[in-house]
C-alpha cells in the first residue's frame, strides 16, 4: 500500500489518523512539526501527505508551497487538514498547492475516502500527451506547458485540466467531473470543483479564459 506522512502537532488527532490509515494497510509516519518532516523527506518521499494548517514551527500553507517549488516533491499529493472553514481560507490552501482539504472535526470515513480517492488517481494516464493549441499536457512527465513554459499545477488541477482537454468542446456536468477527478466515494462539498477551477484558470492565464462555466450544468474548455 501507500507510504503516508502526517504532519500534525495535536497528538490525539495524529494518532487517530495514523491508526485509521494503518488499519487500511498503509505505512504511516507522523510528525509533530515541520522540521522533523523535512528531515525525513530527505531520505524517503511519501506517496501522500496529510498536512495540518496550524503547526508550531511553520504553517501548513508554507510547507505545501515549498513542496511545490521542489522538482522532487512537487507532484506529491497533499491533503490539508484545517480548522479554518471560510471559503477564503480553503481557496488559499488550494492556491498554495494543496490537492484537497479536510475540515476539522472530521470522521474517519471521510478521511479514508479522501485518501483513497487521491491515491487512486496518483498514477500517470496511459495517454502520453494531450494538446490544446500551444498548451501541452505530458503525462509521462506529468507536466503542463504553454508555449514551452512549464505551468506548476497541483495533482487535482492537473487531473481536472486533463479531463477538460480530453473532452474539449464537450460540456461536462458536475457529477461527471466529481466522479472522474474525485471519485464516486468522495463525500466532500461539490463547491470544491469551483475552487479548483478558479485556481486553475488563474495559473493558465489566457488559456484559463477558455474554461467556460455552463450555468447550472458544469464546465467546458473551448
Amino acid at each position: 500500500m501507500a507510504l503516508i506522512y502526517i504532519i500534525e502537532d495535536d497528538d490525539s488527532i495524529r494518532e487517530i489518523e495514523e491508526f485509521a490509515l494503518m488499519n487500511a494497510g498503509h505505512k504511516v509516519i507522523g510528525f509533530p512539526c515541520a522540521k522533523d518532516f523535512y528531515r525525513r523527506l530527505e531520505d524517503v518521499l511519501p506517496d501522500l501527505c496529510l498536512v495540518d494548517v496550524m503547526l508550531p514551527d511553520e504553517s501548513g500553507n508554507d510547507i505545501v508551497k515549498k513542496l511545490r517549488r521542489n522538482p522532487d516533491t512537487r507532484m506529491i499529493p497533499v491533503i490539508m487538514v484545517t480548522a479554518k472553514t471560510t471559503e477564503l481560507d480553503l481557496v488559499k490552501g488550494l492556491e498554495d498547492g494543496a490537492d484537497d482539504y479536510i475540515k476539522k472535526p472530521f470522521s474517519v470515513m471521510e478521511l479514508m475516502s479522501r485518501v483513497k480517492a487521491l491515491l487512486r488517481r496518483s498514477q500517470p494516464e496511459e495517454i502520453k500527451e494531450l494538446r490544446l493549441d500551444d498548451l501541452v499536457i505530458n503525462n509521462e512527465k506529468r507536466e503542463v506547458a504553454i508555449s514551452g513554459n512549464v505551468i506548476e499545477l497541483t495533482f487535482k488541477e492537473y487531473e481536472l485540466l486533463s479531463l477538460f482537454v480530453m473532452n474539449k468542446g464537450i460540456v461536462l456536468n458536475r457529477d461527471t467531473i466529481m466522479d472522474q477527478v474525485w471519485g464516486t466515494d468522495y463525500e466532500g462539498e461539490s463547491r470544491t470543483i469551483d475552487m479548483h477551477v478558479k485556481t486553475l484558470r488563474h495559473k493558465l492565464g489566457d488559456y484559463g479564459n477558455r474554461i467556460r462555466t455552463v450555468r447550472n450544468v458544469g464546465y467546458v474548455i473551448e
